[in-house]
């Protein structure tokens, strides 16, 4: 009879541990490395109908030590556009931390990142609009660079630009080449940067 127990308990030990190293077999999921932006610069130049420039560049920043998406109090600075002008905004990202500049890394992995341009100066009101003018490799946009157009007549003073940027995500994606696309989430992959800026109405 202890014969029979031994073996059972035996038994159940040599399952265990098949079970185990099959376990430690599988190759584990992959995850998606998100990138650490603790500045991010906005930089708009007013320009013509041809897209010359014909103001002075302003910037206009966000910056949180700890990464603006994981910080919790980051500093960000109002957006000030007058009234009918045309903006070219240029896009640039910093990781204080490690001293790295990102926006050479999402020029070099463009096909991977893709801007979006959210909040109630595009959503639900006629505010701002925004045209990406930039394209990866296989033509889809990035949004590092793009323009900006200020209606001529609005009823809205105040407003927010929300500033999306995404990993990995499918560009195909029915909708995904929508600077406004609202439902960004559905084209997959992960978001890098979410920052808010005010944004006035001169």
């Amino acid at each position: 009879m202890k014969t029979i127990h031994k073996n059972y308990v035996l038994l159940i030990l040599f399952g265990l541990m098949v079970s185990f190293s099959s376990c430690e077999s599988e190759d584990p999921i992959e995850e998606l490395e998100q990138e650490l932006i603790t500045d991010v610069t906005l930089i708009f130049t007013e320009v013509d109908a041809a897209g010359a420039a014909v103001g002075i560049p302003f910037e206009v920043s966000a910056s949180d030590p700890q990464g603006i998406e994981l910080g919790t109090n980051p500093v960000v600075e109002t957006i000030n556009v007058e009234a009918g002008k045309r903006y070219l905004l240029e896009i640039s990202l910093f990781n204080s931390v490690e001293n790295e500049d990102i926006t050479v890394e999402i020029e070099e992995e463009d096909e991977e990142h893709q801007f979006y341009f959210l909040g109630s100066a595009f959503i639900g009101s006629s505010l701002l609009t925004y045209t990406y003018d930039d394209a990866d490799d296989d033509g889809n946009p990035i949004g590092l660079r793009g323009f900006v157009q200020v209606a001529e007549n609005s009823s809205v003073n105040n407003a927010s630009l929300n500033l999306v940027l995404r990993h990995d995500l499918d560009k195909s994606f029915p909708g995904a080449n929508n600077p406004h696309f609202q439902n960004f989430v559905q084209a997959g992959g992960e978001t890098d940067l979410d920052v808010t800026f005010p944004v006035v109405l001169n």
